[in-house]
């Protein structure tokens, strides 16, 4: 009887982490569309979980100069520090893209430096496709261990 409960248990637990994560990606949807994307037309949107369950979201604001434009995973970080808070489960990223859309190369290194090995959710409008672990997608970043 106690194997069934734990089986009950294990898959209980697993349906509200769906859920989570697909209130994360819807609200890295919505962050999308307030993208300023006038250069590229490429919008992007982020979703960023603290370790307390709070969303909070981001989208990538471009620049004339395209070397000042911020991706939506900076800004969602930026944001959550800046508003105090400084543990991370997972973020959201989603682009209009039939493949999966990885954060770059500086927001990587950015997710890594403040959060650490969390989860990175990939999707698209319609779909998610894909699920990583930071590590897997930055294996040798750098960080304070380093300094």
């Amino acid at each position: 009887m106690e194997e069934v409960e734990e089986v009950e248990e294990v898959e209980e637990v697993e349906e509200v982490e769906k859920l989570k994560s697909g209130a994360l990606v819807t609200a890295a949807r919505r962050a999308r569309r307030h993208a300023h994307a006038a250069y590229s037309g490429f919008k992007v949107g982020a979703a960023l979980e603290t370790a307390t369950g709070i969303i909070i979201t981001g989208c990538n604001v471009e620049n004339a100069t395209y070397g000042l434009t911020v991706c939506a995973e900076r800004i969602a970080m930026f944001k959550a520090i800046s508003e105090g808070h400084r543990t991370f489960r997972r973020v959201a990223v989603v682009a209009d893209t039939e493949a999966p859309t990885p954060p770059c190369g500086a927001c990587r290194q950015i997710l890594w430096e403040f959060a650490g090995d969390l989860e990175v959710i990939l999707a698209n409008l319609k779909r998610e496709t894909g699920r990583h672990q930071l590590k897997d997608l930055l294996p040798l970043p750098f960080d304070a261990r380093l300094l």
